[in-house]
C-alpha cells in the first residue's frame, strides 16, 4: 500500500488492523502477502481519514531545528501556532490543535539553514519528498565565501572547481548524485539537488574551498517558498503537489 501511494505503511497497519482494507473484494489480514494483480480498497472511512491530515509549509528562520530539540535548538513545530499563521494564506482551513498530532518534518533543514520546510500528517507527502526512492529536486540559494574573498567570488572561483560541484564530489565514501549549480549573482550560487544526505551543500562546498555563509531553500518539488515571510507558515493548498 506504501509502494502505490495508498498511505504510509503505519497508516496501512492501523487500517488493516480495524478492517478498512480490502484485497479483491475481501477484508486484508495483517501480514497478508500481495502482488499487482491484486485489488486493493480503502474503506470510506480510511479515505475521510486521510482528507483531514494537513500539511504545513514554514518558512523556518534561523536557530530552529527541523526535528526533535537538539544542542539548546528549538524545533520548529513550535512555531506551528495561530499566532503565526500568514495573513495572506490563501487557504480557507482554520487551525486546530489536532492538527499537531502525529505532525513531522519531511526533510531536514540544518539550524543555521533558513527557509521552505514542510512539516505533515500525510505519510504520502513523506514518502514523495524522503522515500528511499526519491528523486524530488530541492532548491537552494547559498551565499558563499572564497578564502579572503566575500564580493564578486564568481570571478575568483575556478570554472573546474564550478564543474566538481555539479558532479565528481563524493560525500561518506560514496558519490554523489549529478546536481545543477550555477551563479545566482557574484556572491550566491543556486543548487539544486535530488538527494540530501546531512550537510550536504556546506560539505560540498568546503571540498571546494568555498564557505557558505548564508543558505535558503525555496522550493520542493513543485512547490515554492514565494512570499511567504519568515517564522510564518500556511497550509499546503488542495491544487499543489510536490
Amino acid at each position: 500500500m506504501a509502494e502505490l501511494g495508498l498511505c504510509s505503511r503505519r497508516e496501512a497497519d492501523a487500517w488493516i488492523a480495524q478492517g478498512w482494507v480490502r484485497v479483491n473484494g475481501r477484508v486484508a489480514a495483517v501480514g497478508q502477502q500481495v502482488g499487482l494483480q491484486d485489488r486493493i480498497e480503502l474503506d470510506a472511512r480510511a479515505q475521510g481519514q486521510q482528507q483531514r491530515l494537513v500539511t504545513f509549509l514554514l518558512h523556518k528562520p534561523m536557530g530552529y531545528v527541523s526535528g526533535q530539540a537538539e544542542d539548546g535548538h528549538t524545533p520548529a513545530v513550535a512555531l506551528i501556532q495561530p499566532r503565526n499563521h500568514w495573513r495572506e494564506d490563501p487557504s480557507r482551513m482554520r487551525f486546530d490543535a489536532q492538527q499537531l498530532r502525529g505532525l513531522a518534518p519531511a526533510g531536514r533543514l540544518d539550524s543555521d539553514s533558513v527557509g521552505l520546510l514542510v512539516l505533515t500528517q500525510d505519510g504520502r507527502v513523506a514518502r514523495r519528498i524522503i522515500g528511499e526512492d526519491s528523486v524530488m529536486e530541492k532548491e537552494y540559494l547559498v551565499r558563499v565565501q572564497y578564502g579572503a574573498v566575500s564580493s564578486n567570488v564568481q570571478a575568483a572561483f575556478p570554472a573546474a572547481q564550478l564543474a566538481r560541484l555539479r558532479h565528481g564530489l563524493a560525500l561518506d565514501g560514496q558519490p554523489l548524485q549529478p546536481a545543477l549549480v550555477e551563479w545566482q549573482n557574484p556572491e550566491q550560487l543556486r543548487f539544486v539537488l535530488t538527494e540530501g544526505k546531512k550537510r550536504q551543500i556546506r560539505r560540498m562546498c568546503e571540498l571546494v574551498g568555498l564557505r557558505v555563509v548564508g543558505l535558503k531553500r525555496i522550493r520542493i518539488g513543485r512547490v515554492t517558498l514565494g512570499a511567504l515571510p519568515p517564522g510564518q507558515w500556511r497550509y499546503l493548498l488542495p491544487h499543489e503537489q510536490f
